[in-house]
């Protein structure tokens, strides 16, 4: 055995026994790496229960309150794809350690606030972190574990553990809530603290993959966020301000000249943030696109849902909580078990499948009104996101990543991390919009009502355009297999 093959037998993190068994380092250092992901699921899902006491603690309209989500969601798919370009020019341990930092300041700044615009402020800021952490922590997997069963093992229990830390974050919210919304963003602190406490010990220092200098594609980053910023503004002030207004208008506009600006760097750049070419991979934009779909209408129903199980049933921030539950533990406990029967089936059956039931579960919602049971009208439809859920995110997130060279999975993985998040924050624009304008100032059963039923409209359609799209897939898989015999070359969406 080699110098270099003794030094990576030492730095694999598997026993002797076997490439699929985890020793003591492997463990620990996954133990961090799910803590970080935990923490980023309990926080979104805390806030999301929290969003009506936000409301009339700050005094805030609804068309300003999606912007506590949208904050995030936007630092978040704004940055993402410069969060894995950093952690592979200045190395992952050292990015991973100070975006954790910066989610813990922000988490503090947070809960004293008393304004909407600084709450805002500080849901970007951990938006931004997120961004950093996120694929920071994914690469610190995929390059800690090798490739095979041991690898498949540690991201079943990573991406289980987002799913779980979602799930506990509704329970944990709908308690903390009762108390006072600021503990759902105090909440995290200490639990970002004694994660930056430990991660020093345990991930191991990593040297930066390729030179710093000239390859940050600043310009490019800067583009994309100020024009989803730009788009998101435009879309949810619209309703007040007027579809026709110069100000809807100027929003608007810039967001088209910004995208497009953001078009032509990435063409030119010498290290772009997105090499556009990825796109022409067979797949990778028919799965960004139903990733975009799955997540945006998710979000403007869980906006929505909250609302009116609140607002207009007058239920309490943990009865939410334990309604929207279900879905989560559906998630949590099938997801992980997603891999194997896309190994026998392919990802583009699963994704049309989950869009299946996440366009009967939205139309079967439209059928709430001001007494609804909770069993009879409420309950298919969060069984149904469940099923949904767990057969949709994994699969497209598979799908997004197949038949990509090696040196581009880091960013097909954040190319579909950062639609996700850009689907959610457009489609939570446009949703509040149309409730905004139909339920106007009204506080009355019929006035919501009113509102929330065109809103439930337009996630219904966005799920329908997700099935669209995924049907669209099994289409090309059809034609796939009708030519298979002449053309021998494997499928990399099926």
């Amino acid at each position: 055995m080699n110098a270099s093959s003794t030094t990576q037998a030492h730095s694999n993190p598997i026993t002797k026994a076997g490439a699929d068994i985890l020793d003591r380092r492997g463990w620990l250092t996954l133990l961090v790496l799910c803590g970080i992901l935990f923490l980023d699921g309990l926080d979104v899902s805390m806030v999301g229960i929290a969003l009506p006491s936000i409301e009339r603690d700050l005094h805030l309209s609804t068309s300003t309150l999606q912007w506590v989500v949208s904050g995030y969601v936007l630092g978040y798919g704004g940055l993402l794809l410069l969060g894995g370009r950093t952690a592979d020019l200045l190395g992952r341990r050292q990015t991973l350690l100070v975006a954790l930092a910066v989610f813990a300041a922000a988490s503090i700044f947070g809960t004293f606030v008393s304004s909407g615009p600084l709450l805002i402020a500080s849901r970007f800021v951990k938006g931004a972190s997120a961004a950093f952490t996120a694929p920071a922590s994914l690469s610190i997997i995929t390059t800690t574990f090798p490739e095979g069963p041991a690898r498949n093992r540690a991201l079943g229990i990573y991406t289980a553990t987002g799913a779980s830390g979602f799930s506990m974050g509704l329970v944990l919210g709908g308690l903390l809530t009762t108390i006072g919304w600021r503990f759902t963003f105090l909440l995290p602190v200490p639990i970002a603290l004694a994660l930056l406490a430990v991660a020093p010990r345990v991930l191991r220092r990593d040297e930066p993959s390729e030179r710093a200098e000239g390859n940050f594609d600043i310009a490019g980053a800067a583009l994309i966020t100020t024009a989803m910023l730009a788009l998101v503004y435009g879309v949810s002030d619209a309703p007040q301000a007027g579809w026709t207004s110069a100000r809807t208008i100027v929003a608007l506009v810039a967001a088209a000249v910004l995208g497009t600006a953001f078009v032509q760097v990435e063409q030119r750049v010498k290290h772009p943030l997105v090499r556009l070419g990825l796109f022409r991979v067979p797949g990778v934009l028919r799965a960004n696109l139903a990733a975009m779909a799955m997540f945006g209408c998710y979000v403007g129903f869980q906006f929505i849902g909250t609302l009116y199980m609140q607002q207009l049933l007058g239920w309490s921030a943990l009865g939410t909580a334990m309604a929207f539950l279900p879905a989560g533990l559906i998630v949590a406990f099938a997801a992980p078990r997603i891999g194997g029967l896309a190994t026998r089936v392919g990802t583009t059956p699963l994704i049309a499948i989950g869009m299946v039931a996440f366009v009967t579960g939205y139309a079967l919602f439209l059928r709430i009104g001001a007494d609804p049971t909770y069993a009879g009208i409420i309950l298919p439809t969060i069984l149904l996101l469940g099923v949904g859920f767990a057969l949709t995110f994994p699969s497209v997130n598979m799908a997004a990543t197949t038949g990509v060279a090696d040196h581009e999975q880091g960013l097909a993985s954040g190319l579909v991390s950062t639609s996700i998040q850009l689907g959610g924050a457009l489609v939570l624009s446009v949703v509040t919009a149309v409730v905004t304008a139909q339920s106007g100032s009204g506080t009355s059963a019929s006035s919501l009502l009113d509102g929330f039923r065109p809103g439930l409209g337009v996630v219904t359609a966005v799920a329908v355009l997700g099935l669209a799209t995924a049907a669209s897939g099994l289409a090309w898989r059809a034609r796939f297999a009708r030519f298979r015999a002449s053309d021998p070359a494997p499928c990399v969406d099926c």
